[in-house]
């Protein structure tokens, strides 16, 4: 039987494929069960470019507050800061949708949604050959290996496989997006 939002308890870390919903997700319980929410992707990369990544160092310090607090929810990956990040944590979430579902919500939110959960203050979105090579060829690759990694975590696990699962546990959870 799939833990609950309440089981997963107060620090919450979600990951998937790029553009699986991790971060319209994490927005959505954050808001629902008043944590704080944490986007790596905006902690990596400087606002005001165009997704320049930050130095390391300065990475992993901004990574390292944001896992100090007591109420979060944070989504991403970043394999460099993973360790503490799960040594933190109370409960995982694991979205796994396709390729071209991953590819279907770039497409979509580089279009249409100006404003997304997750976006990088002052940085556009447009489609780039390289973000379409890491959907489609790097991506995948890594995510297994994640997910092959994650395995043996003693915390627990929510798994949504598809895009219907993830509808049914906002529904579920009463969430909305």
């Amino acid at each position: 039987m799939r833990p609950t939002l309440a089981e997963l308890g107060p620090r919450i870390c979600i990951m998937g494929p790029s553009n699986s919903g991790k971060s319209t997700l994490a927005r959505a319980i954050g808001r629902a069960h008043d944590m704080t929410v944490v986007h790596l992707d905006q902690l990596h990369h400087r606002p005001h470019t165009d997704w320049e990544p930050r130095p390391l160092p300065e990475f992993i310090a901004l990574h390292d507050a944001a896992i100090a607090g007591e109420r979060w929810v944070i989504d991403g990956k970043y394999r460099v800061c993973l360790p503490q990040r799960l040594q933190r944590a109370t409960g995982l979430i694991l979205l796994d949708v396709s390729t071209v579902t991953s590819l279907l919500r770039y497409f979509r939110r580089t279009w249409f949604e100006a404003d997304r959960a997750g976006g990088l203050e002052g940085g556009g979105e447009r489609i780039k050959w390289e973000m379409l090579h890491h959907i489609v060829v790097a991506g995948p690759a890594s995510w297994r290996g994640y997910e092959a990694g994650l395995a043996t975590t003693s915390l627990p696990v929510v798994r949504l496989r598809n895009p219907e699962a993830l509808s049914g546990f906002y529904s579920n959870e009463g969430l909305t997006p």
